[in-house]
């Protein structure tokens, strides 16, 4: 089981950081953008490690105070839920 955990995390995580380095390629060309609800909603399904280091990476939503302060504390919600179902989850 945490096997196919652990490999939905980081396929997530790859993922979000993909979109949001093709989101900053798309802000510096003026192209279409992708909605930050989805970038959330990326994050919230399990990339918001990717999105932090996109952010990071890619200079990217970082003068945002919506993701400078939503993604981590996703990720720390998140780290939050997996430590409790770690202590209480499997009796």
């Amino acid at each position: 089981m945490w096997k196919y955990f652990v490999i939905y995390i980081l396929a997530m995580s790859i993922i979000t950081f993909v979109v949001f380095g093709i989101d900053k390629w798309k802000a510096k060309n003026e192209k279409w953008r992708t909605p930050e609800s989805t970038l959330f909603l990326l994050s919230i399904f399990g990339g918001s490690i990717g999105a932090l280091l996109g952010m990071q990476v890619w200079h990217h939503k970082t003068q945002h105070w919506s993701f400078r302060l939503g993604i981590p504390f996703i990720l720390i919600l998140q780290l939050g839920l997996l430590g409790w179902y770690l202590l209480h989850g499997n009796k």
